[in-house]
């Protein structure tokens, strides 16, 4: 697994425990899973930061970090999934949980106008908020289960292949 990779680019555990603003948290921080790379932990990170990334929600970043904490999966990596909805892709992402929405919900999607204005947005907010809020924790939980079982068995793929690799080594 590309281990060496993350390990180079995460931060230091205990700067994190250490730090003054999280100071609160107390002994929540301590779980070694919340900073480990292992199987289980990777991909339960990938499972709640790829959900609290669909939320359309502020402080994203805080839901990621609290559900990695219940789950016991590695925060950094959680933390980090949640920027996939940046201001760049948030517009495409969340018009495609819209339309998911209004897949679920039998509802004919709205289309966008030639002008987006703030009184078409605010004067159809009433019919958009449901499909879109359906369609973002839809995806996010089916984004989320499939991460989740992709990086399990990607896992151990990785370490079946490393395993074969070290006996054909030794045999030669």
């Amino acid at each position: 697994m590309p281990r060496r990779l993350f390990k180079r680019y995460m931060p230091d555990p205990t700067s994190i425990r250490e730090h003054k603003s999280l100071r609160f948290l107390g002994t929540l921080l301590h779980d070694p899973n919340l900073w480990h790379l292992n199987r289980h932990s990777v991909a339960r990170a990938m499972a709640v930061g790829l959900f609290a990334a669909f939320l359309p929600i502020p402080a994203q970043m805080l839901v990621a970090a609290a559900l990695a904490v219940m789950v016991r999966g590695n925060m950094p990596i959680a933390v980090s999934l949640v920027w996939l909805t940046n201001p760049i892709t948030m517009p495409a992402v969340f018009f495609c949980t819209y339309q998911a929405g209004a897949f679920l919900m039998d509802v004919p999607a709205r289309h966008l106008p030639d002008e987006l204005t703030w009184e078409w947005i605010s004067g159809e907010l009433s019919t958009l908020w449901q499909p879109f809020l359906l369609g973002s924790v839809v995806v996010g939980l089916v984004l989320g289960v499939l991460a989740y079982f992709l990086v399990m068995l990607y896992w151990r793929w990785w370490v079946a292949r490393q395993w074969r690799r070290r006996k054909k080594s030794r045999q030669k």
